[in-house]
């Protein structure tokens, strides 16, 4: 197992990376050098029907993503839906995930550990290590795999809060330029335009951001701004 001073440096390098991408890369060096996995990747859910996989060292992991997603089984899968943790000596001969199983092998995989990427509210995916060889995992090797699965979801979480304090920004701007262009053309005051602006919303039965943005890009459209009766 790692000694503390690993974990200290690979805390310290992941903070200096600038990317979600580059710090997630970044996770499966260390995790490879730490355990007996050659190979590694991440897969992460956007929707029930929507998964991508973020990061694959090669075309075996990125097929062995694909696998699960067209069986539906496998560990990977199980890791984000079912428990947090999922372990195999041998797919081959796992019970478990019995068609994923033996068409990977044969790319390779043998042995698996798959954490689940997660924050206290959210499931964002998986982390997916592989070895070529069976029974390869030793003792407090999935417990070195958790702490891996939780700089890689504080990383995945620092992401999607960053990606939402953009749309939201984005958003306020573009609600903000529309009731200038509603105070302007109708003589009102900034409580009056957005209320007027969310009675067209519901009259039309659109969302208010998209409201906002067709008056932004079509102001000189007079149907746009025809108020309901």
């Amino acid at each position: 197992m790692p000694n503390s001073s690993f974990f200290a440096e690979m805390a310290l390098e992941l903070h200096a990376e600038e990317t979600l991408a580059d710090t997630l890369s970044r996770i499966v060096e260390f995790a490879q050098q730490a355990l007996a996995c050659d190979q590694a990747g991440i897969l992460l859910v956007h929707s029930r029907t929507r998964l991508e996989t973020m990061l694959a060292t090669n075309d075996a992991v990125e097929r062995s993503h694909e696998l699960q997603r067209k069986l539906d089984e496998g560990p990977c899968l199980d890791a984000i839906e079912g428990d947090q943790v999922y372990v195999s000596g041998d797919v081959e001969a796992d019970h478990r995930w019995p068609r994923w199983g033996a068409e990977v092998a044969p790319l390779g995989l043998r042995s698996v550990i798959s954490v689940r990427l997660a924050s206290q509210s959210r499931r964002y995916g998986s982390l997916n290590l592989y070895s070529p060889e069976t029974d390869a995992w030793e003792e407090g090797d999935v417990e070195v795999a958790t702490v891996f699965a939780r700089h890689a979801s504080v990383a995945v979480a620092s992401a999607h809060h960053e990606a939402g304090l953009k749309v939201a920004a984005s958003t306020r701007n573009v609600i903000g330029q529309a009731q200038g262009i509603l105070m302007e053309r109708f003589d009102i005051d900034a409580d009056r335009a957005f209320a007027v602006l969310s009675r067209l919303s519901q009259h039309r039965n659109v969302k208010l951001r998209t409201l906002a943005e067709q008056l932004v890009t079509n102001r000189t459209d007079p149907e746009l701004f025809t108020l309901p009766s």
